[in-house]
């Protein structure tokens, strides 16, 4: 039987974390929920064992349940914390489909859970300031969106095969790095109607860990055209395949103006009375997750302990619909 949410009593004050995920959720959002006032890193474990996972959703002082696994067992993972009466922050992509997603979010409704989606990089200082821009009109109607991103990761050195590679796990670079973006169009614009990409595979076979060779069905690039609500036409041109990084680059052009963003450190106002550097932000010799995900984990904490969630703080709900944009693009139709 499902036991129903409630919100986190606080028990020492504090709200207690359990993370599931090895990768991620071990080197990023650990560390960063043990570092937050206020809250209790309780355990870290393996996605791949369930005892494990179902004796960490049921522990007593377990409020949040943060799943970072593969998003091939993001669903079980999610319902046995639902299962627990737990709140959940589920990472991105969410799932492995707009159907597992669509599941993910009936269930949380049907819990009355608290259910939260990793999109941390709302809380990154320069995409809070180039969103903060464009709603206010500095570049009047926004009329086109470029996103540029070349970079090495999965090349140089080359990554193992792993799920990342595999379609049908839930991998690509649509999902690990495309879904920021999708988010942020949204969150910025509004919904997006239109959606198509084409899609590459540049390295076909990697070695796994233990050397055996497997084919890569996953893409590691792609280009993509997508049109907002509002009519603002955007595209994204990206690998994680180059031999070496380029600078990325979003630019966006208005009918006053051009703002010209490389993530996420300056932003340039372009307009009639000439060019000016609008904001600078020194981004830290450290993973880039670590500085959104710290003001996002302060955000998480405070909606555990209240059962509300914030303005602007990403859901279930968006991860839906993020899904759904993802899938477009895959070229999977409803």
């Amino acid at each position: 039987m499902r036991a129903r949410y409630v919100p986190a009593m606080g028990r020492d004050g504090s709200v207690g974390v359990g993370v599931i995920g090895r990768g991620f959720g071990h080197n990023v959002v650990a560390p960063v929920f043990a570092a937050t006032e206020g809250c209790t890193l309780v355990d870290v474990i393996s996605p791949r064992d369930a005892d494990a996972v179902r004796a960490l959703c049921e522990h007593p002082d377990v409020d949040l349940v943060a799943v970072h696994s593969p998003p091939l067992l993001h669903r079980s993972c999610v319902s046995a914390a639902l299962d627990a009466g737990k709140a959940v922050l589920c990472d991105k992509p969410f799932g492995t489909s707009t159907t597992d997603a669509e599941a993910m979010a009936a269930a949380a409704r049907g819990a009355g859970a608290l259910a939260l989606l990793n999109f941390e990089f709302r809380h990154h200082p320069g995409r809070i300031a180039l969103r903060s821009l464009l709603r206010q009109g500095v570049i009047g109607t926004v009329e086109h969106v470029q996103w540029t991103v070349f970079g090495a990761g999965f090349r140089v050195p080359l990554r193992p095969y792993g799920w990342l590679f595999d379609a049908q796990r839930g991998g690509g670079w649509i999902g690990a790095w495309g879904s920021h973006v999708i988010d942020f169009l949204r969150w910025t614009f509004g919904e997006l109607t239109d959606a198509t990409a084409r899609l590459r595979t540049d390295i076909t076979e990697r070695p796994d860990a233990d050397g055996h060779l497997h084919e890569c069905t996953a893409e590691d690039g792609f280009t993509a055209l997508l049109r907002t609500s509002t009519g603002t036409s955007v595209t994204i041109d990206t690998t994680f395949v180059a031999v070496k990084n380029s600078p990325p680059r979003v630019v966006v052009l208005g009918s006053e103006g051009t703002l010209e963003s490389i993530p996420d450190g300056r932003i340039v106002l372009r307009n009639a009375e000439g060019t000016h550097e609008v904001f600078t932000f020194e981004q830290p010799p450290e993973d880039p997750h670590l500085v959104p995900m710290r003001g996002w984990a302060a955000v998480v904490r405070d909606a555990v302990l209240s059962g509300d969630v914030p303005d602007g703080a990403p859901t279930f709900a968006d991860g839906v619909e993020c899904a759904r944009v993802m899938d477009a693009l895959r070229g999977v139709r409803d």
